[in-house]
């Protein structure tokens, strides 16, 4: 017996209809299966904290602490408000400890009677903490100073004692900028060495013709005695600001240089992006530039959950490797491989100055850029004053999914951030204001932290 035409068809058109969710409901199981959780971030402020004196003060390194709070390294002048332990008003390294709620727990400097400022802060395998930066003393803290500014390390316990503290340098401008703990236990600093009236001082006849600035990294044990050490660059300036620890286990310099001679090879203008790939003794494996015509500097890099690298910082070039200039200058951020091939490049910013100096990535692989923006249009939604901190989150190829600016009518400069366990970003820097998302101001400059959700 045939059924009639009317069930038939409600027959199949049932069949196709499961057929069809069968398959999407399969489809879908491979996509959750695959991709992380999507990170829910809006950017709005759960709290802002300003630190420090009457004075200059500066957070440019934070870190996430085991115990959910955070460690903020910088450099204070103050001798008053939440700076307990100093009298004079030279600039001290300055560390303090906040617990997840922006509670000051401690606050501590550490220096002589020169000059001392911090620029990166790592928690230690120990549980406590390893601080890098430059002096230009020789007394209190610091026990030798071989001429000028030195590299300055010191290893902190989790109360913020001091353990221990070596400098390392010459008799010229030596600026320690970063640090990592090396898979061996020991340390890895990257900034730069002067070579200017080195001749001196026992320095290769190759290294008196490199210039006034020289990549140089320097590889210490876990006590921060010298292993080994390396310099990389050409006859102008040259000066690395971050270093990660690869998969081999050697290690990525970046920064920027000015030079076109001895270890660059394809300059691309005045100022350019530089990357030097290093094996675990030091020795040279490639070195790239990236840029245009104009002036680069590169601050930040990760690497990426896809197992390339991701560097920040900024450009003024429009051409060669930059394209889509906003305006004077902008956060440029590009991925390399392991290579050192780069692989894409984006430009953020308006029609004024614009920088990146942080660079992450949520689990969800969305990037975020941190940083200091001056404008109010293009890719700048808003501006509330001279200058402003700037979060700008991305997909994975870089393009633009939410940006957002944070501070007063006066200066704020953006220096470093982190993603909490939760997702939320906390970022650190400086701030001149008291109005809008800051609190009134304790002096001529805060530090100024704040938690983003």
């Amino acid at each position: 017996m045939f059924l009639e035409k009317p069930v038939y068809l409600k027959i199949f058109c049932l069949v196709f209809l499961i057929t069809i969710l069968s398959c999407k409901k399969d489809d879908e199981s491979v996509v959750t299966d695959d991709d992380p959780p999507l990170i829910d971030f809006s950017g709005e402020i759960e709290w802002a904290k300003n630190f420090g004196g009457s004075n200059e003060d500066d957070a440019t390194s934070i870190v996430k602490t085991p115990d959910g709070g955070f460690a903020v390294a910088g450099f204070t002048l103050s001798t008053n408000g939440d700076i307990v332990d100093k009298t004079t008003t030279d600039a001290d390294f300055w560390v303090f400890k906040l617990n997840p709620d922006g509670t000051l727990l401690w606050s501590k400097t550490y220096g002589g009677s020169g000059d001392d400022r911090a620029t990166k802060i790592i928690n230690t395998e120990d549980g406590g903490f390893a601080v890098t930066g430059y002096t230009r003393s020789d007394d209190g803290d610091v026990s030798n100073n071989n001429g000028f500014y030195d590299y300055w390390l010191i290893k902190l316990d989790a109360s913020g004692n001091l353990q221990w503290e070596n400098t390392y340098g010459f008799s010229g401008n030596d600026q320690g900028q970063s640090v990592i703990q090396t898979a061996d236990g020991g340390y890895f600093l990257t900034g730069f060495l002067d070579f200017d009236g080195r001749a001196s001082q026992g320095i290769s006849a190759k290294s008196q013709r490199h210039g006034v600035g020289e990549f140089w990294g320097i590889k210490t044990n876990a006590s921060g005695e010298i292993e080994w050490t390396q310099y990389y660059g050409g006859t102008n300036n040259d000066r690395s600001y971050d270093v990660l620890q690869t998969d081999d286990g050697g290690y990525i310099m970046i920064g920027n240089t000015e030079s076109d001679d001895f270890d660059i090879t394809n300059s691309k203008g005045s100022y350019d992006f530089w990357a030097v790939r290093i094996t675990s003794a030091g020795e040279l494996l490639w070195a790239k530039n990236y840029g245009g015509s104009g002036i680069e500097i590169a601050y930040g890099i990760i690497k990426s959950q896809d197992g390339n690298y991701f560097i920040i910082g900024d450009t003024r070039s429009s051409d060669q490797d930059v394209t889509n200039n906003k305006g004077n200058a902008d956060a440029w951020l590009i991925k390399i491989n392991d290579n050192g091939d780069l692989l894409w490049q984006k430009t953020y910013g308006g029609s004024q100055f614009d920088t990146g100096r942080s660079v992450k990535q949520f689990t969800d692989a969305k990037i975020v850029v941190f940083g200091t923006s001056r404008s109010n249009d293009q890719d700048v939604s808003a501006n509330y004053g001279q200058s402003d901190y700037w979060l700008v989150i991305t997909d994975t190829d870089g393009g633009i999914l939410m940006e957002k600016n944070y501070g007063g009518s006066n200066l704020e400069f953006g220096n470093d951030s982190v993603i909490t366990q939760d997702n939320k970003v906390v970022v650190a820097g400086s701030s001149q204001s008291s109005d809008f998302d800051v609190p009134e101001n304790k002096g001529s400059k805060d530090a100024l932290i704040l938690l983003l959700n």
